[in-house]
């Protein structure tokens, strides 16, 4: 399949950077989502989404896990790949996987030249250690631009005792504002707030310089974030209560997989020369 034909479409439309996501704070909300491959990313380019993310999140939608962890730059570098080639318009961010931030040797450098070699425009790390902390920093000082993510973080989901909301205390709160003003310093030009307290993300963003992006996190935030297969409904048996069905694909593309069988096994598909006469 080629991609060609969209670019004049996609030229009609301006690129988004990381400059236009910085200026989004406080004004227009950010439209973000997931992607992991060239069919979704060609249709995405047909939207007006600000933001596109090959998250690890993969793990679960593409590769049927049961979580995150098991995901590799690798992974992530190939999806970005796939995702690069039909996507012109929104900003690529690649997902840094699990045991690459916050280790002592040069596993997080030599990941993230593996996705912004394969297509991306930006990484998300998540967590807001010193030691990540110190990382990002050393990355955004050498121009690569970094999306900060904290709250529940999927990496360490064993450690937080499982899919929380988090920030529901006063100190749970201070620790999430501090957490999101390190990230501020280290560099980072946005902030992902996953399944946090509506209230806590509220104080969060209006104390934050850059923009927060928000998932289970209330309509406070200065954008939104959800995972694409999640929002078009293609499992309706996933349904956390953050998440709105925009579609209901799962029927749709059952009746259409019905719809198939039934003619095939029928014999009227393909329509033969006695059928196009009738």
């Amino acid at each position: 399949m080629s991609y060609a034909g969209q670019n004049e479409q996609s030229a009609q439309r301006k690129k988004r950077r990381v400059p236009d996501i910085l200026a989004r704070k406080g004004a227009v909300p950010v439209k973000a989502l997931t992607c992991y491959d060239a069919t979704f990313a060609r249709l995405l380019e047909k939207s007006d989404i600000d933001v596109v993310l090959v998250g690890d999140s993969l793990g679960h939608v593409m590769q049927g896990g049961d979580s995150t962890i098991t995901v590799t730059a690798d992974d992530v570098a190939y999806h970005t790949r796939c995702v690069a080639r039909a996507l012109r318009t929104p900003l690529l961010v690649a997902d840094v996987p699990f045991g690459s931030a916050g280790l002592i040797d040069n596993r997080l450098f030599e990941d993230v030249e593996k996705l912004m070699r394969a297509g991306a425009e930006a990484v998300k790390i998540e967590g807001a250690s010193a030691e990540i902390c110190s990382q990002i920093r050393r990355l955004t000082t050498h121009g690569i631009p970094v999306m900060g993510h904290i709250g529940l973080v999927p990496q360490s989901v064993h450690a937080l005792g499982g899919y929380r909301v988090q920030g529901k205390s006063d100190e749970a709160r201070e620790r999430l504002l501090a957490e999101a003003q390190r990230l501020v310093e280290a560099g980072c030009f946005a902030i992902v707030l996953e399944l946090v307290d509506e209230q806590t993300a509220r104080y969060v963003t209006s104390n934050c310089p850059v923009p927060t992006i928000g998932i289970g996190a209330g309509n406070s935030c200065d954008g939104q974030i959800l995972v694409l297969q999640d929002m078009l409904g293609m499992n309706l048996d996933f349904k956390p209560k953050f998440l709105k069905h925009f579609a209901e694909l799962e029927n749709v593309i059952t009746n259409a997989l019905s719809a198939y069988c039934s003619e095939v096994a029928e014999r009227t598909f393909p329509a033969g020369k006695n059928n196009e006469r009738q």
